[in-house]
């Protein structure tokens, strides 16, 4: 999905809600353990429940590597039945890879390369410490996305990610301001923790067309209305992800409809910034 594709979908939805599939297998309703595969299930009733008020979903691998075959036999099932709305949503690889360029190449044929692995994934987010040969594998697959971490949500951020060089500069704005030129704003967006929002001004400064992926609202605490005060930009250029306040809203046979209507709830308070900023 290209750019223009996306915003128009934004616009469309009135909604830049990502729903991520952080489907843990001890957590997923108890009923659905009879079924021939309870995580499958559970991310297509989620879908169908949520995919009028999202524009992107994230399936977070680590949910699905934790159970080898049967976790990658979910994912693929999982990714199958999104392909019925190939033009209703944006679907990103929470995979965080990055290495070599020779490894992140097979990476990137693993993700974006349907005919080698069985997956296509609109985007996927990769780490930068290795350098742009390492995030340049994933760049060469037109119409798709690198997500290059930049801040994270997580307390252990502070170790490196707000760490000061002798310029005072801080190396997660290195990290923008250097990886901005190895892609551009039409293939590459940054994840920008939503509990870090009082940063979104000085990130705007360095990445202003860029998209943000902003995990951290919902059960991390983070503030929806100040992420959109700080980080909206006139294309709205905002993906804001929720994994657990939806897809775990109930416990309960209720739980595709509980996650239904937190999703609208959250696409509610979108479209009411989505005014306010003059995009729809």
């Amino acid at each position: 999905m290209n750019r223009e594709h996306l915003i128009q979908l934004i616009k469309r939805k009135r909604s830049y809600l990502c729903v991520g599939l952080d489907s843990d297998i001890v957590k997923i309703p108890q009923h659905l353990m009879g079924t021939d595969d309870p995580v499958f299930e559970f991310n297509k009733q989620i879908i169908q429940s949520t995919i009028q008020f999202t524009v992107a979903y994230k399936p977070n691998l680590a949910f699905y590597e934790a159970r080898g075959l049967a976790g990658m036999q979910s994912l693929y099932k999982t990714m199958q039945f999104l392909e019925q709305y190939r033009d209703e949503c944006f679907v990103i690889a929470d995979a965080k890879r990055g290495d070599i360029g020779n490894t992140s190449a097979q990476y990137a044929h693993a993700f974006f390369d349907k005919q080698s692995s069985g997956f296509e994934f609109d985007a996927i987010t990769v780490a930068p410490y290795m350098g742009e040969d390492s995030v340049g594998p994933f760049l060469k697959f037109d119409g798709k996305w690198v997500v290059i971490l930049a801040l994270t949500s997580n307390k252990g951020a502070n170790d490196f990610q707000l760490t000061v060089d002798h310029d005072n500069t801080k190396l997660f704005e290195n990290v923008l301001s250097t990886s901005s030129h190895w892609g551009t704003s039409e293939n590459t967006m940054y994840v920008v923790g939503a509990t870090r929002a009082e940063m979104l001004t000085a990130i705007r400064k360095i990445v202003p067309d860029h998209f943000l992926l902003v995990p951290g609202v919902g059960a991390q605490g983070g503030s929806l209305e100040e992420v959109a005060k700080y980080g909206l930009n006139a294309d709205c250029g905002l993906l804001v992800n929720a994994s657990r306040s939806i897809i775990f809203a109930s416990s309960q046979p209720d739980f595709a409809l509980k996650a239904g209507e937190e999703a609208h709830r959250m696409q509610q308070q979108m479209e009411l910034t989505l005014k306010i900023k003059g995009i729809i």
